[in-house]
């Protein structure tokens, strides 16, 4: 059923990680004298203590990899080579075994340094491709996206200088329709718009709603326009496909082209892992042939990148294993229903997918005192209309009880 996804044990995981840094460069005993890199800092951090042997993400840390470029894609770095191979086999257990890509074909990606970047990545590939290929300007090519998006896509029109459209979504499904993506292509449409880079939503931030991208593709199609799909599972990538098996947001529906996954929300990595994971030949479009100086030159937005990111996000699924995130994501399916229960018990409106662990509750039925206690997060800082509660490990049933005693 998994191809490249299974269980390891910590002396494993231990193993294959050290054995990767025997294979990167070795400053103490190579005469390596061209690479602007090096170890951290020995003055400030500690190389020789006794706990690193068996702290493999730390030793990764300590000895500072940079996975600049694209792996996926051939010859990159070769001082880096143990911990590349970590990292391309991250970016194959995501879009196998997370996100249902054919084994009979293959993929590029890389660990970026958030869903924001990844996001943006995707963007850049495809104007890019619409420019060279199509010979369209910026301002004929129309990121298209729901009004739940993420602030990213506002980034993304702004970077690359492309307008961006909102799709309207229903006040209480938080669902976009196949008349409101008409309606917002005709705008586009009127003022010059020829292709469309879409963006669907796998979980939002704020809400954890869903899009169907046929919408998208049905209008498209229709009106005879070129477009990609993109999704963003910057928030969702590590939950929505193990609470919601059948769905239209991953390699299965040959529309997608890509997806972004961000490991520091679900999947408890440090900040600065987002994962981009795209089908195989468009990360060229992104080729900086400027970077001569790089072995295998550069396809990515951010260029240096710290090895250990790739590390840490491999070394978890590899600890948990496909069964393991299965229960991990089972469990928190259970306390968000068991929440939502205790909410309709006491008669307050709120939103949730079904397949999510986020409760957005409309703000009429959260005081200020009670925000700022429990630390909810609201969709408008000056204009709040919702605040939401994330069901993550630490949010425990004991923990939502205290909340739903205050809200008595």
């Amino acid at each position: 059923m998994y191809k490249y996804w299974d269980k390891k044990s910590d002396e494993e995981i231990r193993d294959i990680v050290f054995q990767a840094l025997d294979q990167n460069v070795n400053y103490d005993e190579q005469n390596v004298l061209g690479l602007p890199a090096s170890y951290l800092d020995r003055n400030v951090f500690n190389q020789d203590a006794s706990f690193l042997k068996d702290a493999p993400f730390l030793s990764t840390l300590i000895k500072n990899p940079n996975h600049i470029g694209c792996h996926s894609l051939g010859s990159s770095e070769s001082y880096f080579k143990g911990t590349q191979e970590i990292e391309r086999d991250l970016i194959k257990i995501c879009a196998h075994d997370v996100l249902n890509g054919s084994t009979n074909e293959a993929f590029d990606g890389y660990v970026a340094s958030g869903g924001t970047e990844a996001n943006l990545q995707a963007i850049w590939i495809y104007r890019n491709y619409f420019k060279q290929e199509k010979g369209l300007k910026n301002e004929e090519i129309c990121i298209l996206t729901s009004s739940d998006n993420h602030y990213s896509m506002d980034k993304a029109g702004n970077v690359f200088s492309m307008p961006v459209q909102k799709v309207e979504v229903t006040e209480n499904g938080r669902f976009i329709t196949e008349e409101s993506v008409q309606a917002a292509v005709d705008i586009q449409k009127s003022k010059g718009v020829k292709a469309f880079v879409v963006v669907a939503n796998m979980m939002t931030t704020m809400f954890g709603s869903v899009d169907e991208p046929e919408y998208y593709s049905t209008v498209l199609e229709r009106e005879g326009l070129d477009y990609f799909i993109h999704v963003d599972g910057a928030y969702g990538g590590f939950y929505f496909p193990f609470s919601q098996k059948e769905h239209h947001l991953d390699f299965r529906n040959p529309k997608i082209s890509s997806v972004t996954l961000d490991a520091h929300k679900m999947a408890q990595a440090p900040y600065g892992t987002g994962i981009f994971v795209v089908r195989k030949n468009l990360m060229h479009y992104t080729n900086t042939k400027e970077a001569s100086y790089v072995e295998g030159e550069d396809y990515t937005l951010i260029g240096s990148r710290s090895g250990a990111n790739a590390v840490a996000v491999w070394m978890i699924l590899s600890k948990y294993g496909p069964f393991g995130w299965m229960e991990k994501i089972f469990i928190l399916q259970k306390r968000t229903a068991w929440m939502c229960e205790k909410l309709d018990e006491l008669k307050i409106k709120y939103y949730r997918h079904p397949s999510s662990n986020i409760i957005t509750i409309k703000n009429e039925f959260i005081s200020d005192e009670i925000a700022q206690k429990y630390g909810l997060v609201p969709d408008n800082h000056k204009d709040p209309k919702w605040n939401k509660i994330v069901i993550m490990d630490h949010v425990t049933i004991e923990r939502l009880s205290e909340l739903i005693a205050d809200l008595k």
